[in-house]
């Protein structure tokens, strides 16, 4: 038996453990892009290569505590700005959803009790969470900050699933203070779909004769893996649900190689082996601005980025040989650009290859900009591809120099040293 371990409403329940007082209220973390990097703040950045999931940035600012979290979103005109990243089931009895506007949140449930995020404090249980579970069974796989999969086969009998699965939660929630559930299934696929109906606080085992009774009346759009796109494509050839699914196989099949797969994950005939150890494939990093027009304040902010970006690389220890940079406009519009390049990663080549990326990029210049985007991908670890010798003595040299700034900021912050180029645009 496969078992998928959540932690329900992660962020409010992590705020719990060091706050009783909020237990069995409406309470909701607000988030907000951290636009502060542009103002020389990066000193207070902190680094996350562990955990990624939903909310969870590769960068954020340590916590600091507030009398009122609420002030945290308040902008100088007293406007409140930020959407909701998660909320307690007492706050979703209201209406109040992830992803809200929090505006929007205090007219549902006036009582919503804001909180800021506290990454910190988040990394911190996942990771006591995760070595816990490690004591408990013997393959555990950490998926996101708040999610992980478990193999019991060989370990527990699976008529004992149940029992020992449903300790676990108590286990957790009595050692930790964390409230999750936990499905069990043949497949760590429904396994996942089963956590999903034993929430809040529950647990589910799905055995092989009882598979069709549970999967069959689930919505499409329930299951891992099936977005907006295909569900779109389910519905309008009449398949609304996992059992209209598995009944169009050739249906599925004629889709291509995904579709083919999905089927098969659907119909319990395919798994995945527990990875224990799970690398990034890519890193990232994007900001939500405020609607912005000045191309210089822009490029301005791209070397920002790119040196926040380039310090994650570093701290990786790994060479991209895929660049993506991306800009989101008003109305709607969207860019974006895909560069391969398999040289020696630099600090200097890498800021100049992002100013390249954004002039091609920014394609829609009578419109203002309100997100940017870089992500560096295709690991030499991970690809076949095969590093440039030309110029390799040189390029050394600067990457030896990139060593040596990387250990500067590393001691006195991001911010630390700056490109010309980049000082030339304050």
């Amino acid at each position: 038996m496969k078992i998928h371990i959540d932690i329900d409403c992660f962020f409010v329940s992590a705020i719990r453990t060091i706050d009783p007082s909020l237990e069995h209220k409406p309470v909701a973390i607000g988030g907000r892009s951290d636009t502060k990097i542009f103002d020389n703040s990066a000193k207070q950045q902190t680094v996350n290569l562990e955990n990624s999931g939903s909310f969870v940035p590769t960068f954020f600012k340590a916590y600091e505590s507030k009398d009122d979290d609420i002030d945290a979103f308040r902008d100088s005109d007293g406007k409140i700005r930020g959407i909701l990243t998660t909320s307690s089931y007492e706050a979703r009895a209201f209406g109040v959803k992830t992803t809200m506007r929090i505006e929007e949140a205090l007219q549902l449930c006036p009582e919503l009790i804001i909180k800021a995020p506290n990454m910190s404090l988040y990394q911190k249980l996942s990771h006591k969470l995760h070595e816990y579970l490690m004591l408990k069974i013997p393959l555990i796989e950490q998926a996101s900050i708040d999610e992980f999969y478990g193999d019991l086969s060989g370990w527990i009998e699976d008529n004992e699933v149940p029992f020992f699965i449903d300790t676990l939660r108590h286990d957790i929630k009595r050692e930790l203070g964390l409230p999750v559930s936990i499905g069990a299934a043949p497949t760590r696929y429904i396994a996942k779909l089963a956590t999903t109906y034993a929430k809040p606080f529950g647990s589910k085992t799905i055995y092989p004769w009882d598979f069709d009774k549970f999967v069959n009346p689930i919505k499409v759009e329930d299951f891992a893996g099936i977005g907006r796109s295909m569900r779109q494509k389910l519905y309008d050839v009449q398949i609304h649900t996992l059992g209209e699914l598995r009944s169009r196989r050739g249906t599925l099949e004629s889709w291509g190689p995904y579709a083919k797969e999905l089927y098969r994950r659907v119909n319990g005939e395919v798994d995945a082996e527990i990875q224990t150890k799970r690398e990034r494939k890519s890193i990232g990093i994007s900001r939500t601005i405020e609607p912005l027009f000045d191309r210089n304040e822009l490029r301005r902010r791209v070397h920002i980025l790119a040196r926040h970006l380039s310090f994650a690389i570093l701290k990786r220890d790994v060479i991209p040989t895929v660049f993506h940079l991306s800009l989101r406009y008003e109305m709607n519009q969207k860019s974006h650009i895909n560069i391969s390049l398999a040289e020696v990663f630099t600090d200097k080549k890498f800021d100049t290859l992002c100013q390249e990326m954004f002039n091609k990029a920014d394609t829609q210049r009578r419109l203002r900009v309100i997100r940017l985007t870089i992500q560096a991908s295709s690991f030499t670890k991970h690809s076949k591809k095969e590093l440039s010798l030309i110029n390799f003595h040189d390029e050394q040299k600067m990457h030896n120099l990139t060593r040596s700034s990387q250990k500067l900021r590393e001691k006195y912050g991001l911010d630390a040293i700056k490109w010309g180029s980049e000082m030339l645009l304050t």
